[in-house]
């Protein structure tokens, strides 16, 4: 059955569609493919959030517009359509205030929701460390509770906007003698720009930056920063992993990545010859394009069926484990094969003069893996539907 917005969604779409062509693109482009200053990012993320981006499915309390998540997703894609370095930071947000939503105190809720609703403040999630990355009972990152504070001590990697973040959902082990990994584990909604925290950029194989180090060095953040209960962490984790597995439909990485929709692939290859033959004349080619058309659909229709509670209900976690399992690999197999249609260019990169489209298939082919490492990697995902979803043995 075709999938068929409602007329409140098609607004949603058509006006931000209609303000990205008129107004955002030509700044993204006139800015150009370098790191976007936090003022600037901050800008482009509030004025998008009259069209729905970070405000569409949040309660009116908060400055939302109480529209729910699908029309969310959809406003989400057609901003990915124009830049996912752009999108990334308010779908970033929107997932941090459903957690504090669900999770903070009111007090909590009452200072920050409405900042990060309108795209003023912006938050990150610290889950991964430098040697626990899959394995989240593994987190070696301390909090010890001193008077009215907690002391943090340890880093998260891959914190993606830790440089550009207010605060950070984070992720610490606050008792150490349990029976179980999975228990002592706690979340705060810690401050970011305080003593003892530092944000570190990690530069890619591609030079670009993205994700970040973030380091708590005797960082105090104060004990009303606790996020349920203590020790309660574990709960909250397996939330933030589902709503982050969520996202990777269209995430990449390209600063933290590039998305490239299906028909960009067609553009490029119908520029493309095969023994002075364009390369769609080629029946496989075309036979390749309609698998990768088809999958495109499929994706983007269980992306907004994971909004739909009601068709969600049987295996809870399952859509969002499968979606991020199989629109990663899907990106990554699209950017290969465009690339690989290039021929012997095809081992030319970004600066180089002969490059087809100027690298841009080969940067984006490299970019993608952080996507299908976040949120649990490729296999991780593989093996959790296998025996969760599909009741396959160990």
């Amino acid at each position: 059955m075709e999938f068929q917005p409602d007329e409140e969604q098609r607004m949603a779409v058509e006006s931000v569609r209609r303000f990205l062509d008129d107004k955002l693109e030509p700044e993204i482009r006139g800015h150009g493919p370098g790191f976007i200053p936090r003022q600037l990012m901050q800008r482009w993320t509030s004025e998008l959030t009259q069209f729905g981006h970070i405000t569409a499915p949040h309660a009116e309390q908060w400055g939302g517009l109480d529209m729910g998540w699908l029309t969310h997703l959809m406003v989400f894609e057609e901003i990915v359509y124009s830049s996912l370095d752009v999108a990334i930071p308010g779908f970033i947000n929107a997932v941090g205030i459903e957690l504090i939503r669900r999770n903070a105190s009111s007090d909590l809720q009452d200072r920050y929701l409405p900042g990060l609703v309108a795209g003023e403040l912006f938050v990150s999630i610290g889950i991964s460390e430098p040697d626990v990355g899959s394995d989240v009972a593994a987190v070696k990152t301390r909090a010890v509770r001193d008077g009215d504070d907690y002391v943090v001590n340890g880093s998260k990697i891959w914190t993606t906007l830790g440089n550009y973040a207010d605060h950070m959902i984070l992720l610490a082990r606050t008792n150490t003698n349990t029976e179980r990994k999975y228990d002592g584990l706690s979340f705060f909604l810690s401050p970011m720009k305080i003593e003892g925290v530092e944000a570190h950029p990690i530069r890619k194989v591609t030079g670009e930056y993205g994700f970040n180090q973030t380091f708590f060095t005797d960082a105090r953040i104060p004990a009303n920063c606790l996020m349920g209960e203590e020790g309660g962490g574990w709960t909250v984790a397996m939330k933030t992993l589902e709503y982050e597995r969520g996202v990777t439909a269209g995430q990449a990485s390209g600063h933290w990545g590039v998305t490239i929709q299906i028909d960009d692939m067609i553009d490029e290859l119908s520029q493309l010859e095969h023994d002075g033959e364009p390369l769609l004349s080629d029946p496989v080619v075309r036979d390749d394009l309609v698998s990768f058309v088809m999958e495109a659909k499929a994706l983007s229709l269980s992306g907004r069926r994971m909004a739909i509670p009601a068709l969600n209900s049987d295996y809870p976690m399952g859509l969002a484990l499968s979606v991020k399992y199989r629109g990663t690999e899907y990106e990554r197999r699209m950017k290969q094969y465009t690339a690989s249609k290039q021929g012997a260019q095809s081992a030319l990169y970004v600066g180089d003069a002969d490059a087809v489209s100027g690298g841009f298939w080969q940067r984006a082919y490299f970019s993608n893996f952080g996507a299908t490492i976040g949120g649990g990697t490729t296999q991780v995902q593989a093996n959790i539907v296998a025996e969760h979803v599909l009741g396959l043995p160990k």
